[in-house]
């Protein structure tokens, strides 16, 4: 299978080349040129595998210069016990009638991300030995609290690798914070930006599209790769964990063999979520996409208006790894619904550049609107629907998914729809104690590891074992840098 740009349709280049470049040259993202196709007795037969199994599956019909022994042994090492602590890696968890919780934070770092950045590095530096590739690759990552992490914990002491996290200055919970300035591994380096998660993408954009800076790096025998969800490297290990659920609900019995569920997902960038679009596009039975947004709920007015305007106020939140304006996946879904229309599509993102929005056509925005609802929950919602499905159904969530219940529930109160719903629960509440715990209507205790203490008195759960071994490491990057001083850190690397 070969991929092609969102900006140049002319473009064409195999999976491992994506992987490798994270961005086109043109700025563009590399989307699959078509999908595979599964019937529905091949997604049936993928029940009978475990999750190590099924993931290779679904990332063999995208990635086809990879070979099955290739991925089948990552996905073992990506997704075996010692890392992913829950049965199954990425459970289903009934909540009450047609309500799923897709659990997606039982890995090294508590949160979703760690599904695609468990697999990435092997993807990578396979990537390199196809393409004859002799340097060093450079690892770029912005994030809003949990990329940078779950990167820093897959890339840490890869050989042939080093990796540069930037986040934004008090825009992640405590907890995210310590997990990224603690980080061992002599090939890392972590700094924090002024401003918000956006200021922090495009820097990292800007670095990628910098022209003269990529070939000076390269005269030092380096090249740079991402590890945000613009590469497709990142992104198709995520369309497994939603194929896996579908074969969870029909191993339980929830559903009978062809039926369509929905897919509620609490995103900011779109990757997440566009991760599920793939699987419906390549033919699991999904009847709607359910976009969920927190405060900063620029997808949920694209998606009802068709303009998308990032000039509006921005709001640090509880869920901050949803504190986004600028959602860089989204034009992977508009180039594929806009029939791979580049000129399209670089009119839109050259609109986004330059006046900071952009109106998609009315055709564009009804094939939009036949895939996805959207909608969004305020500080108010977020705090009122952990403190009832807690009180409910004696299930704690964290501050994200409670934006994806409260979205969902909405949506089926609009539609009077009650098809089978699988909500993407995307990190464990325990890293973001000091919002929970008074959703609950209790006041936080102490420091942030007496806070984990308390709610896992409460909740009766366990702390996970690597947020409680946080608690005696010491802090290795504390610089705080403004936007323009990227490139030096980048440079420090080298």
């Amino acid at each position: 299978m070969l991929y092609t740009s969102t900006r140049h349709s002319g473009v064409s280049v195999v999976s491992a080349e994506a992987i490798l470049s994270g961005l086109a040259a043109d700025g563009g993202l590399f989307v699959p040129e078509s999908l595979p196709a599964w019937s529905a007795a091949e997604i049936t037969e993928l029940c009978r595998l475990d999750y190590p199994g099924r993931a290779a599956a679904v990332m063999g019909g995208f990635l086809t210069d990879y070979s099955w022994e290739e991925l089948s042994g990552y996905c073992r090492k990506a997704y075996g016990p010692d890392r992913f602590t829950a049965p199954g890696a990425a459970p289903v968890v009934n909540i009450g009638g047609s309500e799923y919780i897709l659990e997606l934070f039982h890995g090294p770092t508590c949160a979703f991300k760690d599904f695609a950045l468990q697999a990435l590095p092997y993807l990578l530096t396979a990537a390199l030995d196809k393409r004859g590739v002799d340097k060093t690759v450079i690892i770029l990552v912005a994030t809003s609290g949990d990329t940078g992490k779950a990167a820093l914990e897959g890339f840490a002491g890869v050989a042939g690798t080093k990796i540069c996290v930037f986040f934004p200055e008090g825009g992640t919970s405590r907890i995210q914070r310590l997990q990224m300035t603690t980080q061992d591994g002599g090939n890392v380096q972590v700094a924090a930006v002024r401003g918000n998660f956006d200021d922090a993408q495009n820097g990292v954009k800007a670095i990628f599209t910098d022209r003269a800076y990529a070939s000076r790096i390269n005269a030092q025998g380096c090249l740079l790769s991402s590890a945000n969800s613009i590469n497709w490297g990142r992104l198709v290990p995520q369309v497994a964990y939603y194929v896996s659920a579908y074969c969870d609900l029909l191993n339980q019995g929830r559903i009978g063999p062809g039926e369509a569920v929905n897919i509620c997902v609490p995103t900011g960038n779109f990757g997440n979520i566009l991760a599920a679009y793939f699987a419906k596009g390549c033919g699991l039975p999904v009847k709607m996409l359910i976009c969920a947004s927190n405060k900063n709920r620029v997808l949920t007015d694209f998606i009802h208006t068709g303009v998308y305007d990032r000039n509006r106020d921005f709001y640090p939140t509880s869920s901050p790894s949803m504190d986004i304006l600028i959602s860089s996946n989204l034009e992977r879904l508009l180039y594929l619904l806009a029939g791979r229309d580049d000129g399209e599509i670089r009119s839109y993102m050259t609109a986004l550049k330059e006046q900071g929005r952009y109106r998609i056509s009315p055709a564009l925005l009804a094939k939009v609107q036949e895939h996805f609802f959207a909608g969004c929950a305020d500080e108010g919602e977020t705090f009122a629907t952990i403190r009832s499905l807690f009180r409910e159904s004696g299930y704690l969530c964290d501050t994200h998914t409670a934006v994806g219940v409260k979205v969902y529930r909405d949506y089926r109160t609009a539609s009077g729809d009650q098809t089978p719903t699988v909500i993407a629960a995307t990190a464990s509440p325990f890293k973001f104690c000091g919002s929970v715990l008074p959703a609950l209507g209790l006041a936080p205790e102490g420091g942030d590891f007496a806070q984990l203490e308390q709610l896992a008195a409460v909740s009766g759960l366990a702390v996970p074992r690597r947020l409680q071994a946080l608690q005696n490491k010491q802090e290795r990057f504390t610089r705080v840098i403004g936007p323009e001083s990227m490139y030096a850190v980048v440079d420090s690397l080298l």
